[in-house]
């Protein structure tokens, strides 16, 4: 077995025999003894014979032009083997340099800038040294010279601001027209709301191990989440056939868009093959911070018109996303919020203008919830107002709107799947509150600002809020989302090859269940992911559940049918008469009752299967209609909140959470992964904020830039866990962590809205919107 896979968990006595097996139990996750003794392998941990450090210079303004880089004294510097820069990267389409322009979508953030930099932090330069001091002083020595140019910052500014971009500053405009314009409702209520830059924050920094090969590639070891998509345009910026790069995925420390810069990938690659040595780069928190995408920071402007029960009857929308300096997947989270502009609820009449632009700030990437997340904090703000001016319960005005299976999306795409959204309001309405502080005077460090804080305990006021959101499963608008994967049966021990990276979602442990609910074998051994075996795709929106999962299902029933073919013609019955349940086959008039394991004694069998969902399209450029989507979850959250009315301190009590969540493949992981989702809303919704002061990035460290700690993290309860199946879906599950985490923002907002009756339109929550 490979140490790694060892490491990992991923093998064959990995399996103790009094776990529970099969899908619907819950297990001990793989990598689970590993990641707590701290023996889990991550990319900073890894290490090759003649090994140098990498090191990377970066820009210091957030838009300027390159006149000249002078890196004489850096190969002055006894150890240091090797600078590149743009011009030793493949040449444009012009015969110029141009640093080699990728991106998951749109090709055109360079990994190294060739002539100007339009962000704080974009690499110029790579350096390769025999000790990673070494390897920094180098990059420190770098000389460029710049000519500063005026930053544009502010997204709104963008659509008249010259150019900063030869592809423009607009990402894209997507208009969403459904219903008849001149509607107007009884009650109409408006608010402009904002949403902040959250960073993904990963535990561990971006790190990888670059090894050249004999034929003049490279081999790469890095924490990828795409690593095939990573290979092709890895490759394609080296100017290297993609069979001369292969990636091989060590431990991802989490993944919620930090790990999509294949820049990174490509310096590191370029520094091994121009070395001949292997190389390593292990980026320190603060360049971790500049160099991997954000959440979309949003501006968001709503009108919606309600008849006098509190029925909508109008949703107006100008949903603003800052994409920063490079495209990377902005068109994709516009998509996502132009077409859940008015959430979880009917309306007849929907009229939506989303764009995305660029402006000189970090780039935005992938995060959970993206594109929904802005749009649920400002249409369930609308709720609450709806609400006060008609005077109506805020559950009941979401009741009286919400959408169920056969409604429509604004796009005019039907929504098929399960859609439990008034089961899910009734989940939180039937959960007791918990209790007030005064029934617990021994807690009153639990009150808002600690123990000791300088808060009056009379100046605190306890708020209860609720928000429901829903979140697209895997890609729209045409991607074609594929997963290959085999499943091999040899003697007592089955085995999975299939390249879905587990970025912390637990995915090996879901294969190894479900080859134990269709195969009855209780040793499973999870193959380390690299770009030899067959594309998964992407670890992005609960995606690999349903694509990966189901293709080592369809593996595994094929070879399930030839384990059970023989046996079936020799009982003269058709193999579907046979059951396989508790490690024993079974055929259904009880003649036939053999342990799985002695009808495999002498067999290797094995089985390669593909899952493709079903195709969807793009939305029309003018109309915004379009079947864009796979399917949609739903959450529903009650937070109960306690604030310092005079200090504008603000603590989370409780968070409940009802979701949809088609079938609970493994009930405690999925609300494992509820609560991180939770919590990571829970952090943009109180304290995280990544400043850009004239694009420069001020808090680019734990230190300055807050997050949620095990003090600040409520009691999170997950009162429901809805399980009507999805029938187009493998299992019938749904993903679950991208939900929570767009819900919880609009919940806890709601809350502190309800504790201190003022509007509340900015995310993270500031203190002066609190006090007073």
């Amino acid at each position: 077995m490979p140490a790694q896979a060892a490491e990992r968990g991923e093998g064959a006595d990995s399996t103790d025999a009094s776990e529970p097996v099969g899908l619907g139990t819950s297990p001990t996750r793989a990598d689970a003894l590993a990641k707590a003794m701290g023996t889990f392998p991550y990319a900073a941990d890894l290490w090759a014979e003649g090994l140098l450090w990498g090191a990377v210079a970066r820009s210091p303004y957030a838009h300027a032009r390159i006149l000249s880089i002078d890196y004489a004294a850096a190969l002055a510097i006894p150890g240091v083997h090797a600078v590149v820069t743009a011009a030793d990267l493949r040449l444009g389409p012009s015969g110029v340099p141009d640093g080699a322009p990728s991106g998951p979508i749109v090709q055109d953030r360079p990994v190294f800038a060739a002539d100007v930099v339009r962000h704080f932090g974009e690499p110029v330069a790579a350096v390769a040294a025999d000790h990673p001091d070494t390897a920094r002083l180098a990059a420190a020595a770098i000389t460029v010279a710049y000519e500063p140019l005026e930053p544009l910052t502010d997204p709104e500014a963008a659509f008249t601001a010259p150019p900063i971009h030869p592809d423009g500053n607009l990402f894209r405009h997507q208009p969403v027209r459904f219903g008849d314009p001149e509607a107007v409702g009884d009650v109409v209520v408006e608010g402009l709301y904002k949403v902040g830059r959250q960073d993904p924050a990963p535990i561990g920094a971006e790190a990888g191990l670059a090894v050249p090969r004999p034929d003049g590639g490279v081999e790469l070891h890095v924490a990828s989440t795409d690593p095939h998509g990573d290979r092709d345009r890895a490759a394609h910026c080296l100017g290297l056939e993609p069979d001369r790069v292969r990636l091989v995925v060590s431990g991802v420390p989490g993944a919620t868009a930090d790990r999509e810069d294949v820049g990174f990938q490509v310096a590191l690659g370029l520094l091994a093959i121009r070395t001949g040595h292997p190389v390593k780069m292990a980026l320190t928190r603060e360049e971790s911070f500049l160099t991997h995408p954000h959440r979309h920071p949003a501006l968001l402007r709503y009108r919606h018109h309600a008849d006098a029960e509190g029925r909508l009857l109008k949703v107006e929308a100008q949903l603003l996303l800052d994409g920063g300096a490079y495209a990377e997947v902005s068109s994709e989270a516009l998509a996502a919020a132009a077409a859940m502009a008015a959430g979880p609820y009917v309306v007849p009449h929907v009229f939506v203008d989303a764009w995305a632009v660029r402006t000189n700030n970090p780039p935005a990437g992938r995060m959970r919830g993206e594109g929904s997340l802005q749009t649920c904090f400002a249409y369930e703000s609308q709720l609450d107002r709806l609400a006060a001016a008609l005077d109506l319960d805020r559950l009941e005005i979401r009741r009286r709107n919400a959408m169920s299976t056969g409604d429509l999306l604004p796009t005019g795409q039907a929504v098929t799947c399960p859609a439990p959204v008034s089961e899910l309001l009734d989940a939180l309405a039937a959960e007791p509150l918990p209790p007030l502080p005064v029934d617990l005077p021994d807690d009153e460090w639990l009150l808002p600002g600690g123990p000791g804080g300088a808060g009056d305990p009379a100046a605190v006021r306890r708020g209860i809020g609720y928000a429901v959101g829903m979140v697209h499963i895997l890609g729209a608008e045409g991607t074609d989302e594929v997963s290959t994967a085999s499943v091999r049966v040899s003697g007592s021990q089955a085995s999975v090859m299939c390249t879905a990276v587990d970025t912390g979602t637990g995915f090996s442990t879901l294969a190894r269940q479900i080859v134990q609910d269709v195969l009855g074998i209780t040793d499973v051994y999870i193959a380390p992911v690299d770009t030899d075996q067959p594309p998964a795709g992407p670890s992005a929106r609960g995606r690999q559940t349903w694509v990966s999962g189901g293709a080592v299902e369809r593996a595994a029933l094929m070879v399930r049918h030839q384990l059970l073919q023989p046996l079936a013609m020799q009982f003269g019955m058709s193999p579907e008469l046979l059951t396989i349940s508790d490690g024993k086959i079974t055929s259904y008039d009880g003649v036939l009752g053999m342990p799985v394991l002695q009808a495999l004694e002498g067999k290797d069998l094995w089985a390669t299967a593909q899952c493709r969902p079903h195709p969807t399209e793009p939305l029309d450029a003018e109309t915004g209609q379009g079947d864009a989507f796979v399917g949609l979850a739903f959450c529903a959250m009650r937070a109960v909140v306690d604030v310092d009315v005079e200090l504008g301190t603000v603590r989370v009590v409780e968070l409940a959470v009802a979701q949809d969540v088609g079938r609970a493949l493994n009930p405690e992981q999925i609300e494992a992964r509820i609560e991180a989702g939770a919590t990571q809303g829970l952090g943009l919704a109180l304290m995280e904020d990544l400043v850009s002061e004239g694009g420069r990035i001020s808090n680019a460290s734990f230190t300055r830039y807050r997050l949620p700690t095990s003090l600040d993290a409520p009691t999170i309860r997950v009162v429901a866990l809805l399980e009507e199946r999805d029938v187009v879906a493998p299992f019938g599950a749904k993903a679950v962590g991208a939900a929570p985490a767009a819900v919880a923002p609009a919940a806890v907002a709601a809350a502190v809205r309800a504790a201190t009756g003022r509007q509340v339109n900015r995310l993270p929550i500031p203190a002066e919107d609190v006090a007073g």
